[in-house]
This record gives structure tokens, C-alpha cells and sequence, in this order.
């Protein structure tokens, strides 16, 4: 496979059962920002692109609502998204604080230099907090 410059990973979609309340979440709870929506009435359905930057260089989350489902099952591949942070224990106070619910920790990540919690949005989608120290160690991927 030939590698160029412009390749990185765009968004990541997640079903989701109420928009609105989603957005709320990610807006309020998270503190994302909505950078577009698409509304496609004769498909029924409504996109919004969510992000702490701009979409142009940087990955975002896109909220898919079919108009009218109401429950989606999760499934057992899905795993989470996650979310860098500056400070874990203090993010947890404030999702906590802002309605959000924490699953797990915040706890030191046994073999790492990280501190991780996890927290759940309004349709049970997990997301890991994670607390790098400031300049985490890196390993080069090879290619094949």
C-alpha cells in the first residue's frame, strides 16, 4: 500500500437514540464542540460532527440519529472511544458534577505512566479518560 501525506483517520460514528440529548453530553458533559450538522429528511437522517478543534486537522465524532429508532444494541466488538486529559481525577469531578457518569477509577494504569477512567455517555457507549505525562514515550510502527 502506497502511503501519502493526507491520510489520517477522519471521525468516528456513533448510532445514537436522541440527538439532542447527545449533543448535550458531548457539548456540556465532554466539552466538544458541534462543528456541522446534516440533516437528510428524505433518507431520515441527521449527522452533527462533534470536536475539540476543527475537522480539517484533527479527528471528531459523528453522532448518526436515524429518525425514528429508538434503541440500538451496542454489541460485544465495540470497545470505547478515547479522550486525552489533562488531569483525570479532576475531569471525573467535573462530568460527575455536570451529570456524567463515571464506570471506573480514575486509576494509575499498572505498566504505564497513565491514569485512566472510564465514563459512559446517554447510550451507554464507553469512553476512557486517559492522563499521559507530558511528553509520553513514542515507538516508531515499521512497515511491512
Amino acid at each position: 500500500m502506497t502511503t501519502t501525506s493526507n491520510r489520517r483517520i477522519l471521525h468516528t460514528m456513533l448510532r445514537v437514540s436522541d440527538l439532542q440529548q447527545s449533543i448535550d453530553f458531548y457539548t456540556r458533559v465532554i466539552g466538544m464542540h458541534v462543528l456541522r450538522m446534516l440533516d437528510q429528511p428524505t433518507e431520515k437522517y441527521t449527522l452533527a460532527f462533534l470536536g475539540f478543534a476543527e475537522e480539517a486537522q484533527n479527528c471528531v465524532l459523528e453522532l448518526t440519529y436515524n429518525y425514528n429508532v429508538t434503541h440500538y444494541e451496542i454489541g460485544t466488538a465495540y470497545g470505547h472511544i478515547a479522550i486525552a486529559v489533562d488531569n483525570c481525577e479532576q475531569s471525573c469531578v467535573d462530568i460527575k458534577k455536570s451529570g456524567g457518569d463515571i464506570l471506573h477509577g480514575p486509576v494509575a494504569l499498572k505498566g504505564a505512566e497513565e491514569i485512566i477512567a472510564f465514563i459512559s455517555d446517554p447510550d451507554g457507549y464507553q469512553i476512557e479518560l486517559i492522563q499521559r505525562p507530558a511528553q509520553p514515550h513514542t515507538q516508531t510502527l515499521r512497515r511491512r
